[in-house]
């Protein structure tokens, strides 16, 4: 019978279990697990959130598979007071550098939030800077290309400061603290593949 984990990985751990250097990794948070359980997918090492960990070969194929297009949202803090002309760039697709080529984003879901509640003070803390404000979105792509959010909101002018994947599907973080997980049945893809 397959597993399912939900892991909040915390910022500055890779999405692995191979180790690399001194940093972090997988195999720090999950002791004794069966070999054959892998993430689904990644997030990066200065990323934060949600990552599904799973042996299950037909749920990594639908939700890795481009065809499949399914959502994925962030909570991003980006430096400065973004506008609504960047949220409407982000919205519409932006141009993006990728392995050297220009890409063109598909169409997004981004709005302006408020703080996100809850959310754990990252350790170490974004920088501040007293003239230059941040502000947060909520950015929910179909696709998930290598840095795809840090180039996006670069390419409109904001860099990202912070960023949280709050959700895959309908599956969010909510209730799971950075470095803890939970264990899901099958049931999990009811949430995933809606």
């Amino acid at each position: 019978m397959p597993q399912y984990f939900v892991f909040y990985k915390p910022f500055n751990v890779l999405s692995q279990f191979s180790p690399e250097g001194e940093k972090k990794t997988l195999a720090d948070f999950f002791k004794g697990i069966s070999k054959n359980i892998y993430p689904v997918g990644r997030l990066d090492y200065d990323s934060e959130g949600l990552l599904l960990l799973t042996d299950d070969k037909d749920l990594n194929h639908q939700l890795l598979d481009p065809k499949f297009a399914h959502q994925r949202t962030y909570w991003v803090q980006v430096d400065g007071d973004i506008n609504e002309e960047a949220i409407r760039k982000l919205q519409a697709g932006v141009e993006i550098k990728l392995n050297g080529k220009i890409y063109k984003t598909k169409k997004a879901l981004a709005e302006k939030i408020e703080v996100p509640q809850n959310i754990p003070e990252r350790n170490p803390p974004v920088r501040f800077r007293k003239n230059i404000p941040t502000s947060w979105i909520a950015l929910t792509l179909i696709e998930g290309k290598n840095r795809q959010v840090r180039h996006m909101t670069a390419a409109v002018g904001f860099p990202t400061l912070r960023l949280i994947r709050y959700s895959i599907g309908k599956l969010t973080i909510e209730g799971i603290t950075p470095g803890a997980y939970q264990e899901f049945g099958p049931d999990i893809k009811a949430l995933l593949l809606y």
